[in-house]
């Protein structure tokens, strides 16, 4: 059997991690441009057919998982 033993000099090894935040500033203020919210705001379809599909699988489900949880209970 093999017992391995972990160096206490260091908790983690850092030596070949290289972070690709080294360059940039922190805690610094994030800048926002005027065209970067948009104006148009409210339901698309693809919102409204997206939310008929999950209800209506919901729904759909709904019966089937009453009837096995009265069959089980």
């Amino acid at each position: 059997m093999v017992k391995f033993e972990r160096s206490r000099d260091r908790d983690f090894k850092t030596g070949g991690v290289s972070s690709p935040h080294n360059s940039e500033k922190r805690g610094g203020v994030v800048k926002f441009e005027e065209n970067t919210i948009p104006d148009q705001r409210g339901f698309t379809t693809e919102d409204v057919l997206w939310a008929l599909g999950i209800w209506s699988v919901i729904l759909t489900l709904s019966p089937v998982i009453l009837f096995y949880m009265l069959m089980v209970a």
